[in-house]
């Protein structure tokens, strides 16, 4: 007999209409489970025959006669966890979304939201999105302040708005989208911990298909250039009036985000929320630009160039990965004296002396085998290319204002076989993993990255301060 599910909601009937159901000419799947559902709310509490109650049911019947889950009472932030008790005979891609949870469509959640550069971000209600296949619905619990989202606030990287900002976060599994696969709800059951990377790989595009993740033609065509999912659609809607939101990445500054599977990595117990939020973008741009581009080699000498929450996790990966001399490069002592502790060998403020003259001098006259600039400016551009011995990689990962340009002399480029990559992140499905593993072992270390922390109301004045130069590291948001 062939398949046919049949999706059933049921939301403020009365125990009559309940009892109704368990005896009407419905199919004997249907009659059963609303008999079930009966004698639930009988048990639940004591009702009168005309009194409303909250009651959700969601269940997708088969020729198996599996059922999915029974909700009682609807939380206060329009979720609720539910009694899972699906039969282990029914197909998780048949039935749709696991149930552990259900999230009422009709509930709204805060979200930060960018409308026009010449106007600060505010916190605004949205509602709750719900996942289609493939993707994941996250309870957001942390999320990382980046200078990416501040391009955008400024106007210097043109996006669609109103658009949620936000891209590197930690949160919980709370819905999967209908006919997900089976290895995806295994590998992210409702209630887990998750870390998500802000590249959101496709899996299927020309470079997916190669391993390339952090080349995901549907990530760039449609998350960076149209501000949604790869189905071209938005999963962001104002509460009410239904205006559509766009997405930054997942639109991590929410409540709640949708993120595609591909683009999710399972979070230790005893790695926290709040401090792993970066592993998803400062730890993962950087791990992407020391494994990928840099390639860095044992005994390999590096200088980073704009010590920030990117430029600060390189220095950590390059001393995990067996750095020689590792040289930071800033013009605030207070972030150079911390890049001591993260790993680097020795320091040079840009304003007090020439870095690129200091740089050599280290060296023995010769330059770094790899230069890495984390700031996106045409100078730090030009003194990271300077920087480099012959034959040595010149490598940028500092997003700037759109258009602009860096200076190259041509001729030592060609000469001396300089090679200049650029590199955007790494690759979230075989990257994020490891990445996490690295923070799990203490290999790379949180705490001394994450050097400030916000509550959610506060998050129009974290990216002030970021803004404002006030942040050292990497600041975090914390939204439960």
């Amino acid at each position: 007999m062939g398949f046919t599910p049949v999706i059933l909601r049921l939301t403020g009937i009365s125990t009559k209409a309940v009892q109704r159901l368990s005896t009407s000419g419905a199919s004997t799947a249907v009659a059963t489970a609303g008999a079930r559902l009966a004698t639930a709310c009988s048990s639940a509490r004591s009702v009168t025959r005309k009194e409303q109650i909250p009651i959700v049911f969601d269940r997708c019947y088969s020729s198996s006669s599996c059922y999915s889950t029974i909700s009682l009472g609807v939380g206060h932030h329009g979720v609720d966890k539910h009694d899972d008790r699906s039969s282990s005979s029914c197909n998780l891609s048949e039935r749709g979304s696991v149930a552990g949870y259900h999230v009422n469509p009709s509930s709204s959640m805060r979200a930060v939201v960018f409308r026009e550069s010449s106007k600060p971000v505010s916190l605004e209600y949205l509602q709750i999105p719900r996942p289609k296949s493939g993707e994941v619905l996250i309870k957001t619990k942390a999320c990382g302040v980046c200078h990416s989202d501040l391009h955008v606030i400024k106007g210097e990287i043109p996006f669609s708005a109103p658009c949620v900002i936000g891209h590197e976060i930690t949160g919980e599994v709370v819905e999967h989208g209908p006919l997900t696969d089976r290895k995806i709800t295994d590998r992210f059951p409702i209630g887990s911990h998750v870390v998500g990377a802000f590249i959101m790989p496709c899996g299927s595009c020309f470079y997916c298909s190669k391993g390339h993740d952090d080349l995901c033609e549907d990530f760039f065509a449609y998350n960076r250039a149209k501000g949604t999912l790869y189905d071209g659609e938005t999963r962001l809607f104002l509460h009410g009036s239904r205006e559509p939101v766009y997405m930054y990445s997942m639109g991590g500054l929410a409540e709640y985000c949708i993120v595609p599977a591909n683009a999710l990595a399972n979070l230790p117990s005893s790695l926290p929320y709040t401090e792993s939020a970066i592993l998803g973008c400062a730890v993962f741009t950087a791990y992407g630009a020391m494994t990928h581009a840099a390639e860095v080699r044992p005994g390999d000498s590096i200088a980073v160039v704009g010590i920030g929450g990117v430029g600060s996790s390189c220095l950590q990966i390059a001393r995990a990965f067996g750095a020689s001399d590792i040289i930071a490069v800033d013009i605030h002592d207070e972030k150079l004296q911390k890049a001591k502790v993260l790993g680097a060998t020795r320091t040079v403020n840009a304003i007090k002396e020439d870095a690129v003259e200091k740089i050599k001098e280290i060296t023995g006259g010769m330059g770094v085998d790899i230069a890495v600039e984390a700031l996106g400016k045409p100078k730090t551009f030009l003194q990271c290319l300077q920087s480099v011995r012959d034959g040595g990689k010149a490598v940028m990962i500092g997003l700037a204002k759109a258009g602009s340009t860096g200076e190259i002399d041509i001729n030592r480029l060609v000469r001396r076989k300089i090679k200049v990559i650029g590199s955007y992140g790494a690759r979230a499905r075989q990257d994020l993993p490891k990445i996490v593993r690295l923070a799990e072992t203490g290999v790379f270390n949180l705490d001394t990255v994450v050097s400030q922390k916000y509550k959610f109301d506060e998050a129009v004045r974290a990216f002030q301060d970021l803004d404002q130069g006030k942040i050292v590291s990497r600041a975090v948001i914390e939204i439960d």
